[in-house]
């Protein structure tokens, strides 16, 4: 059995695994914070770690993030990387900095199988789940760079928020998601608060209960729609959970939620979804929903559409985006318009599109059906 890569385990299996080799399990404690908060990979110089575990560990386990490939940086200092996980397979990794925080989008998939119509890594099929030490390998990597490149003080954090908004549906690589937010959220770990890990879903509705109960962190859901008849031509996956049982999904979530809001992420299409009577069923879709299920606590966050030349898409004007917003503000929704950054290096929402393998013949599928979107016209929610 080859070396076992430790960036795979959350503290519990790190506990386990560390009994498995004949030690105290509070020595898995050291060993994360070695890991996880000083970003060390050479188990010699882990000072205050036993001579026999040490020694135990340079035979038995690794710390290796995925295979840096190339990294880019963009004129507002976003900067992107991308990460060899192997069999022809590369993930992309963005970290965007602001004056109050450093956040890192994180992928969880080679690929997406959810094939939104606006999403160049849906376009790009799908090949597999990520493992745990590759969703977490890409934060181990990233904080261990910057904190090098920025001269940080020791204990300086050059990431303070998370989002698995990059490549993959989260939520459909439930088994791996789970253990790696508990990294981040660890006291031990990288010690991030649940307000600011975020998981992006295109509405998995089972997986967003079980998130609630198992690890309630931030939620944010790719809703770009306010109608089924849309939402399905734009996002398949509401074929299976329609609107309805997702909103009545978010407000359960909201039960556990660490934030009092649920963000709705609302791609902006050019005579697709921004007409002011869609935005009237975006008011109603989120404050009127089944009898006796309360309104969606909510902040809309309209995003501007990235063009890639598969989608036959075009972005939104800015006058469009404006009434758009307007209406919702008006009905009293918080709203935003996201900042486009990094579109210079593709590292813009909806532009990471890595190397795919794809299992699912995607790209074959689009040739043969056309993307024909129309916007529904007015008459009440469908």
């Amino acid at each position: 059995m080859g070396a076992v890569n430790l960036l795979g385990f959350d503290l519990d299996g790190l506990a386990a695994f560390v009994e498995g080799l004949g030690e105290k399990r509070f020595r898995a404690q050291q060993l994360f914070r070695w890991l996880h908060q000083k970003g060390e990979s050479d188990f010699g110089r882990m000072s205050n770690l036993a001579r026999s575990l040490r020694d135990k560990l340079a035979d038995a386990a690794i710390v290796q993030a995925p295979a840096l490939l190339s990294e880019q940086a963009s004129a507002d200092g976003t900067i992107k990387w991308l990460f060899d996980v192997g069999q022809g397979n590369a993930v992309e990794t963005v970290f965007i900095p602001e004056d109050d925080r450093g956040t890192l989008c994180i992928s969880s998939q080679a690929g997406c199988a959810v094939g939104c119509r606006f999403c160049s890594t849906g376009h790009q099929g799908f090949s597999r789940n990520l493992e745990v030490a590759e969703i977490v390998g890409q934060l181990w990597f990233a904080e261990r760079r910057l904190r090098e490149r920025l001269a940080l003080p020791e204990g300086e954090r050059a990431i303070s928020n998370v989002v698995m908004m990059g490549m993959g549906e989260p939520l459909q690589n439930y088994g791996a998601l789970v253990p790696a937010l508990r990294v981040m959220l660890d006291d031990h770990g990288y010690g991030l608060s649940r307000r600011r890990v975020t998981v992006s879903t295109s509405g998995v509705v089972p997986m967003i209960d079980r998130l609630r109960t198992d690890c309630p962190v931030a939620l944010a859901v790719s809703l770009h729609a306010p109608n089924d008849a849309l939402r399905s031509a734009l996002v398949p996956l509401n074929r299976k959970y329609p609107l309805a049982e997702l909103m009545q999904a978010c407000v359960r979530y909201l039960q556990a939620a660490p934030r009092d809001f649920i963000t709705l992420e609302y791609c902006m299409l050019h005579e697709v979804n921004d007409t002011p009577d869609l935005a009237r069923q975006l008011v109603r879709l989120v404050q009127v929903l089944e009898p006796g299920v309360p309104a969606l606590r909510c902040k809309l966050n309209l995003i501007p559409f990235n063009p890639f030349p598969e989608s036959g898409l075009k972005r939104s004007s800015s006058a469009r985006v404006a009434a758009f917003a307007e209406i919702l503000r008006e009905a009293g929704i918080v709203t935003t318009v996201r900042k486009t950054r990094g579109d210079d290096i593709a590292a813009a929402c909806g532009q990471l599109a890595g190397e795919v393998q794809d299992r699912t013949q995607v790209q074959q599928r689009m040739r043969r059906e056309p993307i024909r979107i129309h916007a529904v016209p007015a008459g009440g929610l469908q």
